[in-house]
């Protein structure tokens, strides 16, 4: 079979494609084949070596992928051959809260799904929406869990009330989905004016483009009354203005802490002084987390945002396209 591993780390000519031998389940193993995967900014944090957590050296990466189940071990209970799955982000994290003992990662300290077939613990996956194509459900994992457990988490937002969404990457066009399936009202913000029309049709009430109003903060402020929930992935370049447009015990789920260029956000001391605002943040989800949002995808029918699909041979292309960070949605590599 063929896989892609990370021969070391530092640019894209690290990922190497390998054939090797196919994989065999042991007593409560699965063996998927794997029809599609995607990628997310920690990918190519892994690929740069500038990932948090440290990934093991020849690791196949990815975490999102989906397939269908080949074979199994003589063990296995969860699943059966033919059923279609997903990996876990937090592969160890069922559910409560994290902690040191259960922090593997599919794609960095356990392999990934960048492969033709992966090789899981039946603990590791969880079944798949039957409406949901083999790309659209390969988008879900990482994501798609961070916002749901951004939007789900301690403090469900009610119906009605603002939330703002930064980008047009994967998490924030999730956040805007899930956000109006909860009877949210939505906010976004993005580069251009034509992804802010795009971000219209999807659904976001209001739209700014901080190319043609950069000091979008108050403005919208003052076309919502202020925000209740926002969902940071724009990091120091987005930070001081979510901050102004909060409501004064508004929440402020910080993601992105750091830019490309190693900048840390700061938080400015004349606005956060007349604040009362929750900054807090949340690292993917667990699997049960993982399950009930898939649950909601499926009672919904919801489809996800697929930016572009590039076939297992370009998986460089792949990962040159989302790092060159002009993207609608998920950047998606069918499988082999």
């Amino acid at each position: 079979m063929q896989r892609y591993r990370l021969e070391g780390f530092g640019g894209i000519e690290k990922l190497v494609a390998r054939e090797e031998a196919m994989p065999r389940p042991g007593p409560h193993q699965i063996v998927v084949r794997v029809r599609a995967t995607s990628l997310n900014r920690r990918d190519t944090m892994i690929l740069n070596g500038t990932y948090p957590l440290t990934s093991r050296p020849g690791i196949v990466p990815l975490s999102d992928g989906a397939g269908e189940v080949v074979a199994i071990g003589d063990g296995v209970a969860r699943f059966a051959v033919g059923d279609r799955v997903t990996g876990s982000y937090f592969a160890r994290w069922v559910d409560g809260r994290m902690h040191s003992g259960i922090v593997d990662q599919l794609g960095c300290t356990l392999d990934g799904m960048l492969s033709e077939y992966a090789l899981l613990d039946e603990q590791w996956a969880v079944r798949l929406p039957d409406h949901l194509t083999w790309q659209e459900a390969a988008t879900f994992t990482c994501a798609g869990l961070t916002a749901w457990s951004a939007l789900m988490g301690a403090e469900i937002p009610k119906p009605g009330q603002w939330v703002l969404t930064i980008g047009s990457g994967g998490v924030a066009l999730f956040v805007l989905q899930f956000a109006k399936l909860a009877g949210c009202r939505v906010a976004a913000v993005t580069s251009r004016g034509e992804k802010a029309d795009r971000l219209r049709a999807l659904g976001a009430d209001l739209a700014f483009a901080t190319a043609e109003t950069p000091e979008w903060g108050m403005k919208l402020r003052e076309a919502t009354g202020s925000i209740d929930l926002v969902v940071e992935t724009g990091g120091p370049a987005t930070f001081a203005q979510s901050l102004i447009a909060s409501t004064l015990y508004g929440r402020i789920v910080l993601l992105t802490v750091q830019d490309q260029k190693g900048k840390s956000v700061e938080i400015p001391s004349a606005v956060y002084q007349r604040s009362l605002a929750t900054i807090s943040r949340v690292f993917v989800g667990s699997r049960n987390g993982l399950e009930a949002m898939l649950a909601a995808v499926a009672t919904h029918r919801l489809k996800p945002i697929i930016d572009r699909v590039f076939p297992f041979a370009e998986a460089r292309e792949a990962y040159r396209h989302f790092q060159q960070g002009d993207v609608f949605g998920k950047v998606v590599i069918d499988g082999a």
